[in-house]
């Protein structure tokens, strides 16, 4: 029997589909758009109004309890910061820059900046305290040439602050720091009396006014800055709210981690709590050891009616779902969806949260994803509870025009409308090359039909268009499909993986692995072992060799079949642009600084510490021992970071 349905109420699904002879793909909504406002913060304005004592913004507290700001305390705020900003002369050549991560006074810096027409950058925290040598950083500010840069933790930002900012900015701290005596507080900006000249200053603002600069890496160079304006973040909050209506039923509640400089967290899920006049709960965990464990504490008190986050959070929650009922019952009592975005969400992780959805309230809860990005504000292509799965993106949000132009071999999702950046700050070469000649902006991503007997159900993914290659042969690898499937195979061991074989006879290899499930395998090893022991642990080896000869045994064909793989001991380096601080790889930017591992992968003999597919034992044996002859005579047996 079909499993009821949590009720939600949702938009029209469904997308009209228009093929022309070149062998292009047009694709819209069936329903234009209705009007959006022109700020973003009309609707703060407007919630500020109609209810102003209800929960705007909650933030734990020094103490654990949760600090809690109404849209009338917000809406106040706005205007006494935003008073204070406009007597500094800031402007879109002098703007703001935020180095700390979310909190009420980040959140409240921003809307007060967006208010009174001045635009605000806030950077990922990685490149202010990952980062060795502060050079991503060095590069968004010499770009930017900010008039003011906020950092609400004064000590922990200032080794970033003293080797970045530039002398004339202004620094604003929410907490003293030792090196910056003279520096302004937060408090004082707050404390700023109102004039006419907010609401003049607002009223001249228009909906191509630039709200903010949010900052993405490519596959190589240095973080570009995508121009966001009103028009962008207030349409695409009225496309969302158009897919999602249930929104505007009743007060969303949001538990959200994702951080504000990414268009995900930044732009999509606060946009909900002001479009929508929503309570959005700044969760101060993430999904990684030693911090998930703050996420959960607050899923326990707070139950969301929405919830986002990225695959790797769904991943780290399920352990929890699945030992602690009374988390379960608390989360699953009034979510009416879930939505996961930022990658691929593999079908056992997304089997296992609906299965325990069930158990706990008797009701399937609704799993939904999309595709955009940073330059989409983000939101473009929605998927629908019908049509929702592993891989799929759905259907045009309304008022996008889907283009599927022909690539080679594949179909590039291209899109227009009035949620699309007008470009890249102060580089207009990167702009030209984003756009093609009828001013669609390029994903990079191959997209088809997810059911091609019914194309209205909208596209699933096919492959990063730049990922792609050819072997020896002429067979194209799509990476993004085979990374998908490798990923499913491996878990948990595997973390992430890079492959390899352009130009070469076989796809292999470079796997990230997750040493924490390593370490399982590895009976009988000292628990003080290095990642290095736990990587040349023979019982974990030959776990990672069987799952290598079985998935072998399942490829359809050469482009789908990975000969062999290596272990990468050292992580991937934000500073060497093999990593984004939301921890996606790149792929370009491993494959070139990694590439005596690379060669290592077609080497023959091959050295000790490549893993091959365990064939029928005499074989192995006879396999591993020759292999392991041949690395003992070769000089340097290890090209450095590999295991």
């Amino acid at each position: 029997m079909p499993r009821p349905m949590r009720p939600v109420r949702l938009g029209e699904p469904g997308a009209v589909i228009e093929k022309r002879p070149d062998g292009t793909i047009h694709a819209r909504s069936p329903v234009p758009l209705g009007p959006y406002p022109r700020r973003l913060t009309d609707r703060l304005a407007h919630w500020a109004k109609l209810a102003p004592e209800r929960l705007f913004l909650a933030q734990r507290g020094a103490e654990g309890e949760w600090r809690r700001l109404s849209f009338g305390e917000a809406m106040a705020c706005v205007r006494r910061i935003g008073a204070a900003l406009l007597a500094r002369g800031l402007s879109a050549e002098r703007p703001i820059v935020i180095l700390s991560d979310n909190s009420i006074e980040h959140a409240l810096l921003g809307l007060a900046a967006m208010h009174v027409g001045i635009p605000y950058a806030p950077i990922s925290v990685a490149y202010s305290l990952m980062s060795s040598d502060f050079g991503k950083l060095r590069h968004i500010m010499e770009l930017v040439t900010p008039g003011l840069v906020f950092a609400a933790q004064g000590e922990m930002f200032s080794r970033a602050i003293a080797a970045s900012v530039p002398p004339e900015a202004e620094i604003v701290l929410g907490e003293p720091a030792r090196l910056f005596p003279k520096a302004t507080a937060f408090a004082d900006l707050a404390a700023a009396e109102p004039t006419s000249e907010v609401d003049a200053a607002n009223a001249r603002s228009t909906p191509d006014t630039i709200a903010k600069f949010l900052f993405t890496s490519g596959s190589t160079g240095m973080p570009k800055g995508v121009i966001n304006t009103q028009r962008m973040l207030c349409s695409n909050q009225a496309m969302i709210a158009a897919h999602l209506p249930f929104l505007t039923d009743e007060p969303p509640v949001l538990v959200d981690w994702l951080p504000w400089n990414h268009t995900f967290g930044g732009n999509h899920n606060t946009g909900i709590a002001i479009h929508n006049g929503g309570s959005l709960y700044i969760d101060d965990g993430k999904p990684m050891p030693g911090a998930i464990e703050r996420t959960v504490r607050n899923l326990r008190e707070i139950a969301p009616t929405i919830y986002f986050n990225v695959p790797r959070g769904f991943e780290a929650l399920v352990p929890f779902w699945r030992k602690d009922l009374a988390l379960r019952e608390n989360f699953f009592s009034r979510v009416k969806v879930m939505f996961y975005a930022g990658a691929s969400l593999s079908q056992t992780i997304w089997d296992e949260v609906a299965e325990l959805g069930y158990e706990t309230c008797g009701e399937s809860i609704a799993m939904l994803t999309g595709l955009g990005s940073t330059e989409t504000a983000p939101s473009a292509i929605f998927t629908t509870p019908q049509t929702s799965r592993a891989g799929a993106v759905g259907v045009p949000l309304r008022g996008v025009e889907l283009k599927l132009a022909p690539v080679g071999d594949k179909l590039e999702g291209r899109v227009r409308g009035p949620n699309i950046t007008p470009g890249y700050w102060r580089d207009d070469a990167v702009t030209r090359q984003a756009f093609d000649e009828e001013g669609y902006y390029c994903f990079g991503d191959a997209l088809r039909f997810l059911d091609e007997k019914d194309e209205s159900k909208g596209f699933r993914f096919d492959g990063r268009i730049a990922e792609n290659f050819k072997l020896a042969t002429g067979t194209w690898v799509t990476v993004g499909t085979l990374r998908q499937a490798f990923l499913a195979a491996f878990a948990p061991y595997a973390k992430d993986v890079v492959i390899t074989g352009h130009d070469r006879d076989e796809v292999c290899a470079l796997v990230f692995p997750d040493v924490e499930a390593c370490r399982s395998l590895c009976v009988g090893l000292a628990a003080a072992s290095s990642v290095a022991e736990i990587l040349r642990h023979e019982p974990m080896r030959m776990e990672l060799s069987r799952r290598l000869a079985r998935f072998a045994r399942e490829a359809k064909g050469s482009s789908t079949r990975v000969a062999r793989l290596i272990l990468l001991e050292e992580p991937p380096s934000i500073d060497a642009n093999e990593i984004t601080d939301k921890g996606s790889i790149n792929q370009r930017a491993v494959l070139t600084r990694r590439a005596s591992e690379v060669e290592a992968l077609y080497e023959m003999p091959l050295p000790l510490f490549v893993i091959v597919a365990k064939t029928d034992d005499d074989d192995e044996k006879a396999l591993i021992h020759q292999e392991r002859s041949a690395a003992r005579k070769k000089k340097d047996a290890s090209p450095g970071r590999a295991r």
